[in-house]
């Protein structure tokens, strides 16, 4: 159970009861909520199987959720079998993914996150006008191999201020940057900032690359920390927005931070001498899993949480096009 309130009380030791804060918004995103709805509906439609490239979002719970309804998630395009049905992830994937599952005949259905559609869209322009873009994420997540594939001649990744020395480019005057939509906003300005110290002349994208859902969430966190014994991430390991969670609450005040996939994650040790425990959750964690978490906090004490609101949320995507059209005929069918 939560209780709604503004913005929070900074807490401090000499608070004699406990506390539980809640961050909002937390959770699910609406390229989140997108891709999940995209499987279960394909489900629905097509029946099982319906193959997913990667992991259609980043967390195991959705996954397992998903596999155990008849989806089969692959990490490539070669393990689909010709003709069959494959959802790509919210991450998005690059043209010569597209390519392969052209040439294997595949029902493709695009569940990336319209804002991940938005950078590959800017990659495309910058490269047809001939800039060096310089993208910056971390090597091997599928956002950015998706993102780099768009422009492969033309993007090189930049993972933190240290690697900006580094860079060679062609013309210092003709250099763009982009970013990995999940990034913590402040370590992706201090970047910005080194490269920009290099190439004055940078170039920036029309709009911040950093998603709606990841700034809301990180401000959420920063308004929760200060003073809080212990800040509760929900998310999986692999969860880029999720792992950052953890770094903005510690710089933001917090006296220690931990990420679990779920409640039975959390370490008893963890609430020794705890009053105040803040709670969040990344952008593709069920509401289940933080339900869990309190009420594992409440079974050992602590009081029902209070809801902060930093931040309202109202986007909500459309379901790719292909599912689209295929839920008109069926639905026409029908009448």
């Amino acid at each position: 159970m939560t209780t709604d309130m503004g913005m929070p009380p900074i807490l401090s030791p000499e608070d004699a009861e406990k506390a539980v804060l809640l961050a909002a918004p937390r959770g699910y995103c609406a390229g989140v909520d997108r891709a999940v709805v995209t499987v279960e509906q394909a489900l629905e439609l097509y029946g099982s199987p319906v193959y997913v490239r990667k992991q259609i979002v980043h967390n195991k719970h959705v996954v397992a959720d998903l596999e155990s309804r008849g989806a089969i998630f692959v990490e490539e395009i070669a393990e689909v079998p010709a003709g069959q049905t494959v959802v790509f992830s919210a991450h998005g994937v690059s043209p010569e993914v597209h390519r392969q599952a052209a040439e294997r005949e595949l029902k493709t259905i695009d569940a990336t996150c319209p804002l991940v559609t938005k950078v590959h869209h800017e990659a495309r322009r910058f490269a047809d006008d001939d800039y060096d873009i310089l993208l910056i994420g971390h090597a091997g997540h599928e956002e950015v191999e998706g993102t780099a594939g768009e422009a492969p001649d033309h993007i090189q990744l930049v993972e933190s201020p240290a690697d900006v020395p580094n860079i060679v480019v062609r013309d210092p005057s003709r250099v763009a940057w982009l970013s990995q939509t999940t990034l913590s906003v402040d370590e992706t300005l201090e970047t910005v900032a080194a490269i920009r110290a290099r190439f004055p002349e940078l170039l920036d994208p029309p709009s911040d690359d950093i998603c709606y859902a990841t700034q809301n969430r990180q401000l959420a966190v920063k308004e929760i920390s200060p003073g809080a014994d212990l800040v509760i991430v929900v998310g999986s390991g692999n969860s880029s927005n999720s792992v950052r969670l953890v770094e903005v609450a510690l710089e933001a005040g917090a006296k220690a931070s931990y990420r679990v996939d779920d409640a039975s994650e959390i370490d008893e040790a963890w609430l020794d001498g705890v009053r105040s425990v803040s709670v969040t959750s990344g952008a593709s964690v069920p509401e289940a899993l933080v339900d869990g978490v309190l009420a594992f906090l409440a079974e050992r004490g602590f009081p029902d949480a209070k809801a902060v609101h930093s931040a309202e949320e109202s986007l909500i995507f459309s379901l790719p096009k292909e599912l689209r059209r295929d839920l008109k005929a069926a639905a026409a069918a029908r009448a």
